[in-house]
């Protein structure tokens, strides 16, 4: 059976497995085609729960740890695992574990999913960075706050952003409402977007991960609509998982 979506794989770090999700090969329907994961979008519950199920066992995960996200800047260490069938109920934009087989989950449809792992394959952390996010510097505080929990160095961190809005999408008509002159630097104002994977990178580096350490996923949500969700296009949508998880027996 195909997995839709792409594994990730950090460099010698064989135990941590990172799968971001596409909108394939699901059972939803009408704008959630196909495989839309969230409960919180007005999908067809059974769709959604069928999707979540059978995205469990092609990647043959025991625990499913979600997160109801508000563009905040929340840490939330060791998730309690949510239910197939019901959405999740502990607001955080970010979610960090030491234990094995517990997959954290990260929802996006143009956001910015970032997953984190130490060198040692023993920590890991799942962010979600909406234009918000980067806005209040989360990947910065989160990487910091994850470091301090496990007395890990952020030089000892790899981090991976994965399908989210691309820079010729993030468009900001309001921009000096909205950003200010501090951000001018990942803005063109000939087209009013936003550079958001070089900003993410940028704040990345200055929580102190090594460029060298830090990956992307350049495919924009956006612009691929047969393959991704996008809010920003659609509106009305579906949700893409992104998950991070160390696997059991390492």
């Amino acid at each position: 059976m195909a997995i839709n979506g792409i594994e990730f794989a950090f460099p010698g770090i064989p135990d941590v497995r990172c799968f971001f999700q596409n909108r394939l090969g699901g059972e939803s329907t009408g704008a959630f085609m196909a495989s839309n994961i969230s409960l919180d979008v007005g999908d067809n519950p059974k769709h959604v729960v069928y999707n979540r199920l059978q995205l469990q066992k092609q990647l043959e995960l025991n625990s499913w740890c979600e997160l109801k996200q508000v563009h905040g800047d929340t840490l939330l260490f060791d998730p309690s695992e949510t239910p197939a069938g019901e959405p999740a109920i502990n607001e955080a934009d970010g979610s960090a574990t030491d234990k094995a087989g517990k997959a954290l989950v990260i929802k996006t449809a143009d956001c910015q999913p970032i997953l984190l792992a130490h060198k040692s394959g023993q920590y890991i952390a799942a962010l979600h960075a909406g234009w918000r996010g980067n806005r209040i510097a989360f990947p910065v505080s989160a990487v910091l706050a994850f470091c301090e929990q496990y007395s890990i160095q952020p030089s000892d961190v790899m981090a991976v952003r994965g399908p989210s809005l691309g820079p010729s999408e993030a468009q900001f008509i309001n921009f000096d409402e909205e950003w200010g002159a501090e951000w001018k630097k990942w803005f063109t104002p000939e087209s009013k977007t936003m550079d958001l994977w070089q900003l993410t990178k940028h704040q990345l580096r200055l929580a102190g991960i090594p460029e060298n350490q830090i990956f992307g996923l350049d495919l924009c949500t956006k612009t691929l609509e047969d393959e991704f969700y996008s809010y920003r296009r659609d509106k009305l949508t579906g949700r893409q998982a992104a998950i991070i998880w160390i696997e059991q027996g390492f």
